[in-house]
């Protein structure tokens, strides 16, 4: 059986496990949190380039036979579900790669306001104050402001998925992107589950938004962030307050590009 392959990417705590715990309600889908491929896929990539002196041998249908190959071995037979959903923030900083490779697939890229993703990683840490967090290395003596300088850095964990998803919404194959809105999901589910159905061409299904099911504890408590990929059975958006100091807040103003209409010169599907 000739099964379907999209991937799930974006920026961090933007809602991109709570969309695969609803996807995965489909029987005919299998998705799940961020996962080993894309890095094995960056690993190949780097093994068959020119650091590698035996490179001189490997053409690039080779390449690709070796990449495509990885990605649907690693979804063997044990995998269920006629249509894959493979999530990591790097893809989108493959989408040339994915349309050689892949190109039926669709990539959908879940977005946030900066400051709010800061807001809820900073949550994470100060609801787990006993235990060092491994997104900052397991340092026990930074402040907010240390954190939030590190999450955005070039390398960091906002601001690597952050450049990627720009490279990705102004590049030329950005038709294949759509980007989905964290309120947007916790709001209106059943709108943006209608639209991502219809841009990857798969008939409607009734999902239950009342009644989710996804459980990552044992890997949360092993990654030393507990609650990081937590999903509450009901989708629901609850107004809080930020825990940022404002000028902290300030410093992300502006940020969320994909709401200037005059930015999507490529035309991309936002919900």
């Amino acid at each position: 059986m000739q099964r379907r392959l999209h991937f799930i990417s974006g920026l961090p705590r933007s809602g991109s496990t709570l969309l695969s715990a609803l996807l995965r309600q489909n029987p005919r889908f299998h998705a799940g949190m961020s996962g080993p491929v894309a890095g094995l896929f960056t690993s190949l990539l780097t093994e068959m380039s020119n650091r590698n002196e035996f490179s001189v041998f490997i053409s690039d249908e080779q390449r690709a036979r070796v990449l495509g190959g990885m990605v649907d071995n690693f979804y063997g037979p044990e995998t269920p579900g006629e249509v894959i959903f493979d999530t990591n923030r790097s893809w989108c900083a493959r989408l040339p790669a994915i349309g050689k490779l892949f190109p039926d697939s669709r990539v959908i890229a879940c977005v946030r306001d900066i400051a709010w993703i800061v807001d809820s990683i900073e949550r994470l840490v100060r609801n787990n104050a006993l235990q060092p967090s491994s997104i900052f290395n397991y340092a026990a003596n930074s402040t907010v402001y240390g954190r939030a300088n590190g999450l955005v850095g070039q390398d960091g964990m906002i601001g690597y998925a952050f450049d990627a998803l720009k490279e990705a919404f102004y590049g030329e194959h950005a038709n294949r992107m759509m980007l989905v809105q964290y309120d947007s999901l916790t709001q209106d589910p059943e709108r943006v589950l209608a639209a991502i159905y219809q841009f990857i061409g798969e008939p409607a299904f009734k999902h239950d938004f009342d009644n989710i099911v996804f459980d990552a504890s044992e890997f949360d408590m092993r990654s030393g962030t507990p609650g990081l990929h937590h999903v509450r059975k009901k989708v629901s958006n609850e107004p809080r307050d930020t825990i940022l100091p404002p000028d902290l807040v300030r410093r992300f103003d502006g940020d969320s590009f994909w709401r200037n209409p005059e930015l999507n010169r490529r035309g991309v599907r936002i919900v």
